[in-house]
C-alpha cells in the first residue's frame, strides 16, 4: 500500500492566555483532532484519549497536510505522540500562502474566495463549545475544517493558485502556490543554498 496523505486539524482545550502565551502551544491540550486519509478515503475524529489511534495513522503517512500546522497543530499535538512530528513530511499550506503574499491570510478567506465555502465557526467558538461540554459541536466544526482544508489543498495542488481578498482590494486576487512538494522539517534552514 502506498504511503498515506493525511489532512488534519485539531482544536484545543485552552487558549494561549491560559498557558503563558504563544511560546507554549504544547500546553494547550487537544480537545479534538480530525483527519482525512486518502488511502482509506474517510474522515475520522479523535478525542484526547483516542490520539494513540491517530498516531497509528501517522506511521503510514507519507505526507501530513494542514493549515498553520508547523506553528500550531504539530506543537500542540507533540506531547501526545512518541515521535518527532516535525521530522515527518508535511505541507503547511499557510507557509505557501505567506511566502506568496508576504503576510498571513486566513483559511476562511482562502476557502470563501477560492471555493465558495465558508468555515462553520472559529477556534475560539470551538473552545467555548468544549468548555460547555458540547463535544459533538466541536467534532462537527473540526471535521468541517478538515473538509475545507482538503478541498483547498486539492484546488491549489491542481491549479497552482488560490484566491483571497485583501483589505486593500475588494476583488479576489490570485495567489500562486506550489503544494506539490513536501518538506521534512529538521529545524531552521541555515544554508543559503
Amino acid at each position: 500500500m502506498a504511503k498515506d496523505i493525511i489532512v488534519f486539524d485539531l482544536e484545543t482545550k485552552k487558549e494561549f492566555a491560559e498557558v503563558g502565551g504563544r511560546e507554549h502551544p504544547e500546553l494547550l491540550g487537544v480537545s479534538m483532532l480530525c483527519a482525512y486519509s486518502y488511502n482509506d478515503d474517510k474522515f475520522s475524529a479523535f478525542e484526547e484519549g483516542e490520539l494513540k489511534d491517530f498516531e497509528s495513522m501517522l506511521k503510514n503517512a507519507g505526507l501530513l497536510v494542514g493549515f498553520n500546522i508547523r506553528g500550531f497543530d504539530l506543537p500542540v499535538l507533540q506531547p501526545y505522540v512518541g515521535m518527532n512530528l516535525k521530522k515527518l513530511n508535511f505541507l503547511d499550506m499557510m507557509d505557501g500562502v505567506v511566502n506568496a503574499a508576504g503576510f498571513r491570510v486566513s483559511l476562511d478567506n482562502l476557502a470563501k474566495n477560492t471555493l465558495g465555502l465558508a468555515k462553520s465557526a472559529d477556534g475560539l467558538q470551538a473552545l467555548e463549545w468544549f468548555r460547555q461540554g458540547k463535544i459533538q459541536e466541536v467534532k462537527e466544526y473540526c471535521l468541517k475544517d478538515v473538509e475545507v482544508t482538503k478541498k483547498l489543498y486539492e484546488f491549489g495542488k491542481a491549479n497552482g493558485h488560490v484566491k483571497f481578498v485583501s483589505r486593500y482590494s475588494p476583488e479576489p486576487q490570485i495567489l500562486k502556490v506550489d503544494w506539490s512538494a513536501a518538506v521534512a522539517d529538521d529545524g531552521p534552514q541555515l544554508s543559503l543554498i
